[in-house]
């Protein structure tokens, strides 16, 4: 197994954080309520899954797409300067590089914006492709952003690690056939979401003692 799938947010950039306040402003200003804990289901939620959400729960006549414009406009401002990383990326990918692996971002964000983010993050030279959510009919936690991914990497599934934060995520790697590796983030894998992964990790750094050859 050469090959390592990354997803972005939350597991390379530290900003979710900064996307569930902007998911919530973005809600709020729209005139509707939410409990943070909801919040954190659209963690890398594909977008068709994202329309259905909003209106399981704030009803059919909801504006996603408003909503979700504003919160793109707000991330974008902040991260229109400077991108934050989670502790020990640039250093941990560059040993990964020196140790053989080939590497691939799969991530639910627009790939212009993407490659975008990771050019001004200073990691875009450490990854062979940058595959969207974008470029399938079905984003995480469907599995079809991975499997287009190994196919466009000419590799299988189960020949591939995937690191991952959140449950979408990690369900969508899962069900790829990826040896699936969780960084959590902003929440822990409950007993079920634990079942599927191959490691759970506590820094990014540790993906060094797990994937020695």
């Amino acid at each position: 197994m050469n090959t390592i799938l990354f997803d972005m947010d939350g597991t390379l950039f530290d900003t979710e954080k900064h996307y569930q306040w902007a998911w919530r402003k973005a809600i709020a200003d729209a005139g509707y309520e939410l409990d943070a804990s909801e919040v954190l289901k659209l963690r890398s939620l594909g977008a068709p899954y994202n329309v259905a959400q909003f209106q399981e729960w704030f009803g059919e006549e909801v504006d996603y797409r408003a909503i979700r414009q504003e919160r793109v406009d707000l991330m974008k401002d902040m991260l229109a300067h400077e991108i934050p990383l989670k502790p020990q990326v640039p250093q941990t990918l560059e040993k990964l590089r020196q140790m053989g692996y080939s590497m691939a971002v799969v991530t639910a964000t627009a790939q212009e914006q993407a490659v975008s983010n990771l050019k001004l993050a200073g990691l875009l030279p450490f990854f062979d492709h940058v595959i969207s959510a974008s470029m399938v009919k079905r984003g995480k936690p469907a599995p079809d952003v991975y499997l287009y991914a190994c196919e466009v990497l000419g590799v299988q599934p189960e020949n591939c690690y995937a690191v991952e934060d959140s449950p979408n995520g990690v369900m969508s790697a899962h069900a790829a056939g990826c040896r699936t590796i969780m960084i959590p983030d902003l929440s822990q894998p409950d007993a079920e979401l634990s079942r599927l992964l191959y490691r759970k990790l506590d820094t990014f750094g540790e993906l060094i003692n797990i994937l020695k050859k």
